[in-house]
């Protein structure tokens, strides 16, 4: 099940990548479009008709497109994330799905007379259940499944791929047959199955939006502190096994994370609520921003002052070079919000640091700023790049959305940060990067220096694909942001944590279940993701 999860984990990750160039062009485009800013500051070439105000709605249309259509993006990234093999027809197999599935939804709904058109719902068993309709690809009074609805499309279609993208028909429909065949197996099951979601997703749709509901409520009563606290607890202390992505984005991309209608289109999702308003500039919407603001404060200034306690306790002798790996992730860190080169740098030197002080941390930021009543969005993680696009600059142009806690609690946060771990590490003896005797390197100096050249050499990938039981032993390789995902046969061959770290310049190693591992790299997973993958012949 871990195993399985981690995957999943991983092939989310995929359009979640793509977040960050639709957010800046959503930020951009939706901020400078803003006709209150632009009458504030007086900004005539702003105005609506010139050439600039047209084209910055252009890029604010392109960015919304993407959040528009993350749920056929997911069932692209299901199926070339689970595929064995063929990947490219499997993603074929799941965009047809997706479409077969969703017309066999809408057309069930009208000949059977479900759809209520004067108040918009769906009648099932003489009940109408409101917000579940919507308009997919430009097919009409379809459900509104949002993520999930692409993550069955995705997930059934894998299942068909991987049993018969080799299959073999017989000689005169051997056209047909082995990958061929994928597409037109999986379109037939999504007309069954999307005809079956008619009679079951409107309850599960409703059961959904209760959840939204109650923490909609929670944050009504000034309650919801408590449920972003726990969030922001639950959040970081999955990040060791990688199972993060799988919790928040529900919250993210749902209804379990509450709706709200914008510009008279209901928006599923903290996320997509918060890009919605920024898109139309609906911006009291922004309070349903409660599971992503917290991420800020720890990020951009208690982890880096973090890795500056770590630096202070070095040797002499190694503060130069150890000075010089911690200042880099602690940048990434603050710059983008890619925290795991820097949380793993002492999560596998002690533990209780990571889960006793830096994950309670993590939930009070997240509280604190719901109390602050902070309501600022991010496309996947809260660095300087998505504070200043999503926070600053609605903020400078007329949003109250208090982003100017964030830099205060931050001032807070770093010394908290820096006098915590500094204690701790002394306290417990912790030997951190450089410091008696420990290893100099959260990273080898030439391998940091190859990753900036392009990637590792051909003797360091031989030596990873060695330590992975060698390739009779690897199933698949993949990567998410930061991190190394492949799967082998047996984990049992596969080299420990101290091999990973000490001679391969991994900042940790994950065992998930007895054949997912995790290897730690930072931004250099993908490179080494495809060098392997080509020593391997994938």
């Amino acid at each position: 099940m871990k195993a399985f999860f981690s995957k999943l984990s991983q092939a989310v990750m995929l359009p979640i990548a793509l977040l960050p160039a639709a957010g800046i062009m959503l930020g951009l485009g939706g901020s400078f479009t803003n006709q209150s800013m632009i009458d504030a500051y007086n900004i005539g070439i702003l105005q609506d008709g010139t050439l600039l105000n047209s084209f910055l709605q252009v890029m604010t249309a392109a960015g919304g497109i993407v959040f528009a259509n993350l749920p056929l993006m997911f069932a692209l990234a299901i199926a070339i994330g689970f595929a064995r093999a063929e990947k490219g027809a499997a993603a074929l197999a799941a965009t047809i799905s997706y479409l077969v599935m969703n017309v066999a939804i809408a057309k069930t709904l009208s000949v059977a007379g479900m759809v209520d058109t004067t108040n918009n719902t769906v009648v099932l068993m003489g009940n109408h259940y409101a917000g579940v309709l919507a308009d997919v690809l430009g097919i009409q009074n379809t459900l509104s499944m949002g993520v999930f609805g692409g993550l069955i499309a995705g997930g059934i279609t894998v299942i068909l791929h991987n049993k018969y993208h080799d299959v073999k028909l017989p000689e005169f429909l051997g056209f047909f047959g082995g990958a061929r065949f994928v597409p037109i197996v999986s379109a037939f099951s999504a007309l069954f199955y999307g005809i079956a979601l008619v009679f079951v997703w409107p309850y599960i749709g409703a059961a959904f939006g209760s959840i939204g509901a109650t923490l909609g409520e929670m944050t009504a009563s000034g309650h919801g502190y408590i449920a972003s606290f726990i969030f922001g607890i639950i959040e970081r202390a999955l990040i060791p096994v990688g199972l993060h992505h799988v919790f928040y984005l529900p919250l993210w991309q749902t209804e379990i994370g509450g709706t709200a209608e914008i510009a008279g289109q209901v928006y599923k999702g903290t996320q997509n609520i918060f890009f919605g308003s920024l898109a139309n500039g609906d911006y009291s919407q922004f309070s349903s921003t409660n599971f992503m603001t917290g991420k800020f404060p720890f990020m951009m200034f208690g982890l880096p002052a973090a890795a500056y306690a770590m630096y202070t306790l070095a040797d002499k002798e190694n503060k130069k070079e150890v000075g010089g790996l911690l200042f880099s992730v602690a940048l990434t860190a603050f710059l983008t919000g890619i925290t795991e080169p820097i949380e793993f740098t002492f999560l596998f030197l002690s533990a209780p640091l990571y889960y006793f002080i830096h994950v309670p941390l993590a939930g009070l930021s997240f509280m604190i700023m719901d109390l602050l009543n902070v309501k600022v969005g991010m496309t996947f993680s809260g660095g300087f790049i998505d504070f200043a696009l999503f926070g600053m600059l609605p903020g400078l142009t007329g949003t109250e959305n208090h982003w100017y806690y964030i830099p205060l609690l931050g001032l807070i946060y770093g010394p908290v940060y820096f006098l915590l771990f500094r204690w701790f590490i002394v306290k417990f003896d912790i030997k951190t990067p450089g410091r008696k005797g420990s290893a100099v390197a959260v990273v080898r100096k030439k391998d940091y220096q190859e990753a900036k050249a392009g990637g590792a050499d051909d003797s360091q990938v031989d030596e990873m694909i060695e330590a992975l039981g060698g390739k009779d032993n690897i199933v698949d390789v993949d990567a998410c942001i930061t991190r190394l995902r492949i799967t082998v046969k047996d984990g049992d061959l596969v080299k420990d944590n101290k091999y990973w770290t000490e001679n391969l310049g991994a900042k940790g190693l994950v065992k998930v279940g007895g054949t997912g591992i995790q290897a730690i790299y930072g931004a250099q997973a993908a490179g080494f993701k495809a060098q392997i993958n080509s020593k391997l012949g994938k």
